[in-house]
């Protein structure tokens, strides 16, 4: 599974010009938790979709689906958000629907737990046979890996965590997708891509179709300072 590292995101401001092809990932990593974040991820993806769209971000609409996904019903973009202790990450393509989560590193949670109840057997037994110092960052990779799909199918969690497979190594990194339900497609029609965008951040961005060229950002306000690294997902 290919990985993009914090070096791979560098700093720009929107808009970038977005090929058909062309999956750009904007993170916002200059934030504190606190009573104003969701409005500020609010403004922060507002004004990332309207640079594209060359609209007033006040104006833009976003509505969600029946499976809670947000969209935008009056544009051809397609989207999605995570934000996880304060940072923000916004997936944006022309064409292709998209997921993408991220996951703070120092969020706690009973791992094995949620894993025997929700995951897959193999996921869990996986989980299970690594050391207790290994296991949290093992489970918020795939954890991750799991919701991005889950987000770009446009069900999230509610469409089950044991619907959607990978595949973990001895050292409990998540190697590829090995199953997904019936009704959207096989593994080999999917693509997902591991995140590593900061110090103490993990995320996953995924997308059932073609490989896709993908562009990391860091948002800034000066549009002079971007210089466009590209990676393409394989």
């Amino acid at each position: 599974m290919h990985t993009l590292f914090h070096e791979d995101f560098v700093a720009a401001a929107a808009p970038v010009e977005l090929g058909d092809d062309e999956i750009h990932l904007w993170l916002f990593p200059r934030r504190e938790p606190g009573a104003n974040a969701r409005a500020d991820a609010s403004g922060s993806l507002r004004g990332v979709l309207a640079a594209y769209l060359g609209a007033d971000p006040a104006g833009l609409r976003i509505e969600r689906d029946v499976g809670g996904k947000p969209y935008l019903p009056d544009a051809a973009l397609q989207f999605n958000q995570s934000h996880s202790a304060g940072a923000l990450l916004v997936g944006v393509s022309r064409t292709q629907p998209l997921g993408v989560d991220i996951e703070s590193r120092a969020r706690m949670r009973p791992y094995l737990e949620i894993a025997r109840r929700y995951f897959t057997a193999d996921e869990a037994e996986a989980l299970a046979a690594l050391p207790e110092d290994q296991r949290q960052r093992s489970f918020l990779e795939l954890w991750s890996a799991k919701e991005a799909v889950l987000k770009a199918i446009g069900r999230g969690i509610a469409f089950g965590l044991d619907r959607v497979g990978f595949e973990l190594d001895a050292a409990g990194t998540t190697r590829r997708l090995v199953h997904v339900a019936d009704e959207v497609g096989v593994p080999e029609q999917w693509q997902v891509v591991r995140l590593a965008p900061q110090t103490g951040v993990t995320g996953a961005l995924a997308w059932r179709g073609a490989g896709m060229r993908l562009r990391g950002f860091i948002a800034v306000d000066d549009s002079a300072a971007a210089t466009i690294r590209t990676s393409r997902a394989s």
